[in-house]
């Protein structure tokens, strides 16, 4: 395994601001979802005690700052110690997840080009209505739709804005973003009075054939391993873990 899997995953998902401090990238983007608003460890190398405690009391007082609590997303590619090292400073583990790799698009079944009650549309640039059902769909709140529409905004490597309409009603949305024969896949949501129908996996079907279309070979996602009909539907497809990730968090009241 290499970092260059982080590097694209933060490619597709830019934060608004980023500093450096010693190896290590720290991320903002208006405390909208933790991967881009987080410290991502993987460039530093294993450091003392006391070195590793500095560069931690660093970061706590840039997020402060930011009026933003800790965030650390760990990886394999940390360094050993620091994860213990965060845990006894009072930092809790949430959201175990997991990247995951798709191989070989070229042997993907094609879905159906017609299908009876059934339509794809994709948009290059970002729909404002493809926005707003995302968001309704997914329970984000509406105080960070804006954050949403600048981090995707500020996205530099081609994309595509996915719907599937089932009898003309938006039923299913996703986002890929392309880059080195990568096809990353981002926001994955079905209409929760619409799940269970297949329209995830349609949609998804779709989103991979226009990557291969792109020239993408490989696909690659991230997913909670608590949300267990993705992680079905992902495995389905064949997708493999590639490795684990979690996050350690300490909320500001306790720093």
């Amino acid at each position: 395994m290499t970092v260059d899997m982080e590097e694209l995953t933060m490619n597709a998902w830019p934060a608004r601001q980023t500093a450096m401090l010693g190896g290590w990238l720290l991320r903002l983007a208006e405390g909208f979802t933790k991967r881009a608003n987080s410290v991502h460890p993987f460039y530093g190398g294993e450091e003392s005690g006391e070195s590793l405690q500095r560069k931690i009391a660093a970061c706590e007082a840039f997020y402060g700052r930011a009026g933003q609590d800790t965030i650390f997303k760990m990886t394999p590619f940390a360094p050993d110690s620091l994860d213990r090292a965060l845990e006894e400073r009072g930092y809790v583990l949430r959201d175990p997840s997991r990247v995951m790799l798709l191989t070989g698009l070229a042997a993907l079944r094609t879905p159906a080009s017609r299908e009876t009650g059934i339509a794809i549309e994709c948009e290059p640039l970002l729909p404002y209505g493809w926005l707003a059902n995302m968001c309704g769909y997914a329970g984000i709140p509406p105080q960070f739709e804006g954050s949403a529409a600048r981090i995707m905004q500020s996205i530099t490597m081609e994309t595509g804005y996915f719907t599937l309409y089932a009898q003309g009603v938006p039923a299913a949305f996703g986002l890929a973003v392309m880059e080195r024969g990568y096809v990353g896949l981002y926001d994955i949501v079905t209409a929760p009075n619409m799940r269970g129908r297949g329209y995830g996996e349609r949609l998804l079907l779709h989103m991979l054939h226009w990557a291969r279309k792109q020239g993408a070979v490989r696909s690659y996602l991230q997913v909670v391993r608590s949300n267990e009909p993705a992680n079905r539907l992902y495995e389905k497809l064949n997708y493999k873990e590639l490795y684990p990730y979690w996050y350690r968090v300490k909320p500001r009241a306790s720093q």
